[in-house]
This record gives C-alpha cells, sequence and structure tokens, in this order.
C-alpha cells in the first residue's frame, strides 16, 4: 500500500505541490464557477494529465489509514474527474462525458452520486443504447427516493423509443451545409427569406485584448482573458447554398456593442424581423426592427405583449402568411419550464396578447423554436418533454390554434440523440427544410438540410367477378404512426404516401362487400425503392356462394387436402369482417337414399365448420346444414329419346359446399 501510495503521489505531484508552477485546478474551477465549460475541461485535463490516461488510475482505498497528503490528493482527483465529466456534458462532448462519468460513478462520495445518471445519458447520446437502459434501471434501483428516478425511467422509455426508430428509419436525407455556414463556434436557425438566407452563428471575430494570463499567488488564482471572441450574431448569404464557396456576411441590422443576437425571424414581405437579444449571459428579450428602403432602423423591444422583466422570451417565429408571432417563454401562467406562447399580428403590426399554445403542445419541461405552416396546418417544433430520442426531438402536430392534435415525434433520422432545434422551411409543403442539430458535433449546433422522401402505395380496387372498379370503396393505411384515409373515386384508384419503411396494413372496404385487408413486412418495403404498386378486388357478398373444388373422401365426411386450401380462402374473409356470421351448407347428388344423403350432408357441413373453427374462427359466427339432394343445380339425369341417363357433370356440380352469410 506504502508504495501504491507512493506512486499515485508521483503521478500526482502538481497536486501535491501547494504552489503548483501553475495550479491547473484552480484554474479550472474559476472556470468551471462561471460556467465556462469548454475552458474548464481543458484545464482540468491539464491538472490530470501527469497521470497519463487518468482512467487508468489506482486509488489507494486500502483498510489502511491514509495522511491528510493521501485523503486530500485522493479528493483533488475525485473532484478533477467529475467537473471533468459534468464540463464535458455540458458542452456536450459525451463522448469525454461518459469516459470519465464511468470513472466518477464508482467514488463513494455522495456528492458524486448523480455520475450514474449522467453516465448513463452520456451513453444514450452516444447511441449506446441498450447499454444505457442498463446505467439508468441500476440507477432507479441504487437511488429510489432520488428526484432523478423519474426522468431515468423517461430515459428509459426514450432508449427503447429510440432502438425502434432506428430499426425502421425516415425516408429521409440529411445533408449537411457548405464550411463557410458550418464554420467554427455554433450555427444554428436558418431561415430563408425570398432572396437570402439567414442563420445565427457564434464564430469569433476579432476582438482586442490580451491572450489568457493564469497567474497562481498564494492559495488564490488570477484568471485574466481576452474579451470573448465567441459571440451569437446573425449571418446571412445570397442564395446558391449548394455552390462550393458561399461568401457570408454578417447582416445588415445593427446591434448595440455588447448585445448577443440569435434566431431571427421575418414577415412574409421581408420588411418586419424578430430575433432573440441578450447582454453577457443575462435574460433574454425578443427585439424587432423594420426595414426602411435599404436600412434597417435600429433594434427596439417587441413590447411588454412578449417580453418583461420578470421572464425570458426567446425564439421568435413569424408564420408564413404573417398572422401570427410564435415564441417561447418561461413566463407564468405556462405549463412548465419553457412554453410555447403566440400573439396574433393586427394589420398595422401591432401585436395582440400572448396566448399559450395549452397543455396538448406544452409540457412541464422546454418546448422551444415553435414553426407553423399555415399551408399544411402543422406546427413543429421541440421539446425534451415528452419520449423521444434524446434531448430535444422535433414533434410535430395539426391545428389551428384553437386545437391541436396530440404531438407525433418525427422520428430517426429526422431526431437524433443529440439535441435537434429550429426548423423552417424550404418549399409550401414543407419536403424540403433546415434545421440545426449537433448529432455531427462535439460540441455545437450545426445546420443541416433535410429533404422528405416517400414511398408510393398504390393500385386499382375492383370487383373480383366482374373486374371492374369498385367506387366509393374506403381504404385505409395503417401505420404504428397512425392511419391514413381516402375513399376511391369511378376509377377505383387508391394512392398513399408513406414516410418509412415500418409493416404496412391496406383495409378496403365497401358496402355489399366482403371487407379485406393486406399486409406488407418490412422486409417487403425494404426491396422497393419508391413505390410499390397492387391492384386488388373486393367479392361481392351474394345470397349464396358456391365454393368450388372442395372434395370429400368418397362416400365420407372427411376433407381432402386441396379443400381445405379452398376452406382457407374463408379464414382472411372472417378475420377481416369480424361482424360477420355465416351458415356453411353441404349438397349431395341424387346418389343414395334421401335420408343417406341428408345424413351425409351434414356431416360434411359439419367437417367444414370444425376445420375453420381449428384456423382460428369462433364456432358461434358459424352454422352448419345438411341440405342432401333437396337443391340440385344441375340434372342428375338426362333424358336421352325416351331413357334416362345418368349426367356425371351435373351431378358433380350437386356435390357441392356453400355458404351463405347470416349476419353482416
Amino acid at each position: 500500500m506504502k508504495k501504491l501510495i507512493l506512486l499515485l503521489l508521483v503521478a500526482f505531484g502538481g497536486f501535491a505541490n501547494a504552489q503548483y508552477v501553475v495550479n491547473y485546478k484552480r484554474v479550472a474551477d474559476t472556470y468551471f464557477e462561471n460556467k465556462d465549460y469548454y475552458a474548464a475541461s481543458t484545464f482540468y485535463k491539464k491538472a490530470l494529465s501527469n497521470t497519463g490516461d487518468s482512467s487508468q488510475v489506482i486509488l489507494p482505498y486500502g483498510k489502511e489509514r491514509k495522511s491528510k497528503k493521501d485523503v486530500k490528493i485522493i479528493l483533488d482527483y475525485e473532484e478533477s474527474i467529475f467537473k471533468l465529466a459534468e464540463s464535458s456534458r455540458m458542452y456536450r462532448e459525451f463522448a469525454d462525458a461518459e469516459k470519465y462519468y464511468a470513472i466518477a460513478k464508482t467514488f463513494t462520495n455522495p456528492n458524486y452520486k448523480n455520475s450514474l445518471f449522467y453516465y448513463a445519458e452520456s451513453l444514450r447520446a452516444n447511441k449506446k443504447f441498450n447499454l444505457a437502459i442498463d446505467a439508468f434501471q441500476l440507477f432507479i434501483d441504487k437511488h429510489t427516493n432520488d428526484v432523478l428516478v423519474e426522468p431515468a425511467k423517461k430515459e428509459i422509455l426514450s432508449c427503447k423509443f429510440a432502438i425502434e426508430e432506428m430499426r425502421y428509419p425516415r425516408m429521409l436525407q440529411v445533408k449537411k451545409m457548405p464550411n463557410n455556414i458550418n464554420g467554427l463556434g455554433s450555427n444554428y436557425a436558418p431561415v430563408k427569406t425570398k432572396d437570402e438566407f439567414y442563420f445565427t452563428s457564434s464564430r469569433p471575430v476579432s476582438v482586442g485584448g490580451k491572450n489568457d494570463v493564469i497567474k497562481a499567488e498564494g492559495k488564490g488564482v488570477q484568471v485574466s482573458t481576452k474579451a470573448n471572441p465567441y459571440l451569437n450574431n446573425i449571418y446571412t448569404t445570397k442564395n446558391g447554398l449548394n455552390e462550393a464557396e458561399i461568401s457570408v456576411k454578417s447582416s445588415d441590422i445593427s446591434f448595440p456593442k455588447n448585445m448577443e443576437v440569435a434566431a431571427a425571424t421575418f414577415s412574409p414581405d421581408g420588411n418586419t424581423a424578430y430575433f432573440t437579444t441578450w447582454i453577457d449571459k443575462g435574460k433574454y428579450t425578443i427585439f424587432t426592427s423594420k426595414k426602411s428602403g435599404s436600412k434597417w432602423t435600429d433594434p427596439l423591444a417587441a413590447g411588454l405583449q412578449v417580453n418583461s422583466k420578470d421572464f425570458n422570451s426567446a425564439q421568435p417565429s413569424i408564420t408564413n402568411d404573417g398572422k401570427f408571432l410564435l415564441f417561447s417563454s418561461d413566463r407564468t401562467g405556462g405549463f412548465g419550464k419553457y412554453d410555447l406562447w403566440y400573439c396574433a399580428i393586427r394589420e398595422d403590426g401591432s401585436l395582440s396578447q400572448a396566448i399559450n399554445f395549452g397543455p396538448t403542445i406544452n409540457t412541464e419541461e422546454d418546448e422551444k423554436a415553435p414553426f407553423y405552416n399555415p399551408l399544411t396546418k402543422k406546427l413543429l417544433f421541440s421539446t425534451d418533454g415528452k419520449i423521444g430520442l434524446g434531448g430535444l426531438d422535433f414533434f410535430e402536430s395539426e391545428g389551428d390554434f384553437v386545437s391541436w392534435t396530440t404531438p407525433k415525434n418525427m422520428g430517426y433520422p429526422f431526431n437524433s440523440s443529440k439535441d435537434d432545434v429550429y426548423f423552417t422551411i424550404v418549399d409550401e409543403k414543407g419536403t424540403k427544410a433546415y434545421i440545426s442539430s449537433d448529432r455531427e458535433s462535439s460540441c455545437c449546433l450545426e445546420v443541416l438540410e433535410i429533404t422528405k422522401e416517400f414511398l408510393s402505395v398504390k393500385g386499382i380496387l375492383s370487383d373480383c367477378k366482374t373486374k371492374k372498379p369498385i367506387a366509393g370503396a374506403s381504404v385505409t393505411l395503417s401505420t404504428v404512426d397512425g392511419e391514413q384515409k381516402l375513399v376511391t373515386g369511378i376509377d377505383g384508384k387508391y394512392d398513399f404516401k408513406v414516410d418509412s419503411k415500418r409493416p404496412i396494413k391496406l383495409f378496403f372496404a365497401k358496402k355489399d362487400y366482403f371487407a379485406m385487408a393486406s399486409n406488407y413486412s418490412y422486409e417487403e418495403l425494404a426491396k422497393s425503392d419508391t413505390l410499390i404498386y397492387k391492384d386488388y378486388c373486393l367479392v361481392h357478398i351474394d345470397p349464396v356462394i358456391v365454393l368450388e373444388n372442395v372434395y370429400y373422401e368418397f362416400n365420407s365426411a372427411e376433407l381432402t387436402e386441396p379443400s381445405k386450401t379452398i376452406l382457407n380462402m374463408i379464414v382472411p374473409i372472417m378475420e377481416d369482417n369480424p361482424e360477420i356470421e355465416i351458415e356453411l351448407g353441404a349438397h349431395t347428388d341424387s346418389m343414395g337414399t334421401d335420408e343417406y344423403n341428408l345424413d351425409l350432408s351434414a356431416k360434411r357441413a359439419k367437417s367444414c365448420v370444425d376445420y375453420l373453427i381449428t384456423k382460428g374462427i369462433s364456432a358461434a359466427r358459424m352454422t352448419s346444414k345438411g341440405y342432401g339432394e333437396a337443391f340440385p343445380i344441375a340434372p342428375n339425369t338426362i333424358t336421352v329419346g325416351r331413357k334416362k341417363k345418368d349426367n356425371p357433370d351435373g351431378r358433380a356440380k350437386n356435390r357441392r359446399t356453400e355458404f351463405r352469410v347470416t349476419k353482416k
């Protein structure tokens, strides 16, 4: 043990020294307290660097008594590891966060008990969903009364949801925008006007001042830095976003020197802008500016309808018809942290009082970055308050500002295991859009272009007997995401579009016809590119339907194997039409006595019912009846001259099995 402690003292010589050459831990602590997590992580790594790979350090947790110096080394080490993990998580570097939480979760100090939860969260962000589920469950088992237990349960559901989503990805192209747009820092909140593309960036700008200066004096530490070069501002570029080189410049709107600006939105005519502003990590406020000629007016606070000194308001979004201003705010009267709100925009440009979107949209957590498309009547926003793939996910709801449908997760790869926020469409139908996500970044949001793709499911529905198209039939396409419905026209055509290759069920129904269902498995859909075309037909419900080619063994009620194949065709009819009841009737020819034929036909009809029962059809929905030779449909004999002769063809037709619907 003494040798181990000695090795550790050598390894942590910087910690053992009261002054340090530079006291990296104290510098890191200073950055950490000021929430500069990137800088903090850098200096925590420096503080731990003398040990090489800190994940391999073996601490002296023996039963022997340790000196105060030993304890100080351990305490410094554990605090540095934990804060390094925290810093990595806070600036979204989850690979490092996972690595250091994996160490911190082994510490017995109760100050670090949440390390296991955040270790699991990091696993989830790194798409290690099964491992994350195990880690979250372990946290729940170990900390039954902790406030993070409920979030852990929600995270487990999200991991399971993510696993399912990644099995059946949405048909979506995701493309990262050029480097001129996705430069250093965060790049987010894209918006396209008629002839310009705007986005927010915290890319470094040229500032004066000296480089970082670090001094250790006695027990204190002084950190002097140059002005922060990573300032959020609005940038713009002209069209031609797919070109190799794109010229990017700051927007023409002039803001106060110390003000940071983000998330611009513009009126349909491009002459009014709203944006989020703040100073030195202070309160978020929505400002507005108007265009006069070729210049913008000095920005002013948007007014008390959206702003107050008592709450934050951010992420404004004007609807494409110019009728509403949407935004996110933690103002009173909401349902959680940040809620979505909206104001009507009057004809003179003034705003009405803010109205909350309500509990269908808002949760106890954060709702952010709303976007509403008046053409499709769909609201798209980001939230971490619902089951998703992780972090902030995009959800979609349909409504008219009076009522909203239950928000639906947009799935993978629209969403990722990290943060997905800010959405704006390129075309009116929303098939092409821009989003912001840190899915491919170790720290920062980037601008991505997404293009929705679809699989067409189409064909013609006709009458099985006449082969003519059926008009007025109801056709329903069902997936785990919900249903789509249509009614066929005179051409009998059906046509649906789906955005993923999840299993599909088609259901066709028409009055006086047997309804029919057809299923497509994932394997079938995976073979298709963009189209599945298949024609279907429905069977008309006639008074009596003859089952062709149902045969029995000679002088027996036992079904032949080919006959079972014919009866199998009734099974899907019964399954697809659960409300109907049927009678199965058997008929014989005239050979034999009436009593014998009646008994034989009854046994044969019962054989059909018994067989269908083995296929899962309820006995309560079926009856059997033998008719003997009483109802021939063809002559059993024919007259040739004055003599009656046997008619084998006629007798074959009379030996038949029929079914008829007794209850619809």
